[in-house]
């Protein structure tokens, strides 16, 4: 599992599988699920991120998301 956070757009993107995207469902306003050619779901869009997650208790493998984003140009 990856995450991708932009700033600039306020959108994070959780991909949960390394396979391309055949299909997409809005499953709340502004959350979108995506879908792989077998009908799993591979992966997951957040608008307004900031607004919906705590981006501050966000942590990947036992690290906090904010310390990965002070890392990044």
């Amino acid at each position: 599992m990856t995450l991708h956070y932009d700033r600039e757009t306020d959108m994070l993107v959780i991909v949960f599988r390394d396979k391309p995207s055949v299909e997409s469902e809005e499953i709340a306003q502004g959350v979108v699920l995506d879908f792989d050619d077998e009908g799993n779901i591979v992966g997951m869009e957040i608008e307004d991120a900031s607004k919906r997650v705590d981006l501050n208790k966000l942590e990947i493998a036992q690290l906090p998301l904010n310390a990965l984003l002070a890392t990044l140009p």
